[in-house]
């Protein structure tokens, strides 16, 4: 039976929480508890992988998912659960791919927005925030790049693990925390956008940003915490997304980070694209690197891993490069003056809000959690400064927007802000990319 777009952004929205598929009538309030999860169907289905390895890049899913068989992603899921429980599996390698989306309607954008704030109509207003306009030179012939960096923060995690003590566990509920996300996304408008830890890629990002006109690719970690979490939606990863009508995929890697010779459990997503405006190539990759303190070395050794491995894909620096992430890491940590001194050339594109240019944010991440108070700077979009320009950057939320109680809350869907800056190329780039 055909549906409209309307009704399949619906039907994706409304699959968690049924009691919200309609605002109440002028008069009437939603009450403030979050009506009860919608019991899951009878085509829910686990299945396992194993390592695989395709062109050099390790390619892992070893993990347990219970995943939801949406009306996009029984394909999917069906060719995964088949093949991957093979002993053949290294030989389809296709499979990882997303499944295609050409037969579906596309979605307009307004209206996946006005369905969101349906969802959120109890809620207070998102916050605002503006763009600094950083051009310093005449206007590029063709349109800006706008790139958007984002830990939106894994479903499973901000339930089950994070123990955030000041955020209300009804702030967290995954049918209205998700509007919230695609609020935020839609609210951009990026070209590109790059997430970490992504735990709903199949049944929420990918089928709702395709019929957007996404091309997306998913990369999750080989052994995700939020397995460990009762109810989880399978392991987070890196995604990345692009416009198709605006970028033609030349090549893409899914990159495995090593430290000191070892394995890690953290990956990234590099691909090259060519801008069909200008004909222009460039690379961009998204990466999660590990985690709290003390493992500060090892941050740095996967650092040093990624570079050398965007220092292949990039031909030596000749192809123009932005690398966004969640790198766990303040600027005085060794992985951070890896990247700011590396042969590639990059510049962190969010220092130039500063009054000197040369000092990152205050903050990029606020939360409290039981162990107390944190307040970091975390997540960067690096560039190559000789090839691209930045053309402005969103501005960061204030204290008084974030609140006492800090990150995540009814407002903001994630502990991390998001990053978005609109990137031009440098019509003769000087010296090397």
């Amino acid at each position: 039976m055909y549906q409209s777009p309307r009704r399949l952004c619906s039907a994706l929205l409304q699959r968690d929480a049924p009691g919200l598929r309609r605002p109440p009538a002028p008069g009437l309030r939603r009450q403030s508890s979050p009506p009860a999860a919608a019991p899951r169907p009878a085509s829910w289905f686990l299945w396992t992988a194993n390592a695989l390895s395709c062109n050099g890049c390790i390619i892992v899913l070893s993990f347990s998912v219970v995943c939801s068989m949406g009306n996009g992603t029984s394909r999917l899921y069906s060719a995964l659960a088949k093949t991957l429980n093979s002993s053949t599996a290294s030989q389809h390698p296709e499979y990882l791919v997303s499944p295609d989306t050409e037969h579906l309607e596309p979605i307009d954008p307004k209206e996946l927005l006005e369905e969101c704030r349906a969802v959120l109509h109890t809620r207070p207003p998102r916050f605002q925030r503006d763009f600094v306009d950083l051009r310093t030179d005449c206007p590029s012939r063709h349109p800006p790049i706008r790139v958007m960096q984002w830990n939106i923060l894994a479903q499973a995690l901000g339930e089950g693990k994070d123990n955030f003590v000041q955020c209300p566990v009804e702030a967290l509920k995954w049918e209205e925390r998700k509007c919230l996300i695609l609020e935020e996304i839609l609210a951009y408008e990026p070209d590109i956008l790059c997430l970490q830890e992504v735990d709903h890629y199949f049944d929420t990002f990918q089928p709702l940003l395709s019929r957007l006109g996404y091309q997306g690719t998913f990369f999750p970690k080989p052994w995700s915490p939020c397995l460990d979490v009762e109810h989880n939606n399978g392991p987070d990863g890196c995604a990345l997304f692009f416009l198709q009508n605006r970028f033609k995929l030349v090549s893409s890697a899914n990159i495995r980070l090593t430290a000191m010779t070892l394995k890690t459990n953290q990956v990234a997503i590099a691909q090259t694209l060519e801008c069909k405006e200008s004909g222009r190539q460039f690379c961009i990759a998204v990466t999660h690197l590990k985690a709290r303190t003390g493992w500060e070395r090892f941050r740095s050794a996967q650092g040093c891993d990624l570079l050398q491995n965007l220092q292949s894909i990039t031909q030596g620096a000749k192809i123009p490069l932005i690398v966004c992430g969640d790198f766990n890491a303040e600027p005085t940590e060794e992985v951070y003056k890896h990247f700011a001194s590396s042969s590639l050339n990059l510049n962190s594109a969010y220092k130039l809000l500063s009054a000197d240019g040369q000092s990152e944010p205050p903050y990029t991440t606020w939360k409290i959690r039981t162990s107390g108070e944190c307040r970091h700077t975390l997540d960067y979009i690096w560039y190559s400064k000789h090839a691209l320009s930045v053309r402005s950057a969103l501005d960061l939320l204030t204290e008084e927007q974030i609140g006492p109680n800090r990150l995540p809350s009814f407002n903001y869907p994630s502990d991390h802000l998001s990053l978005v800056c609109d990137f031009s190329f440098n019509e003769e780039p000087d010296g090397l990319l």
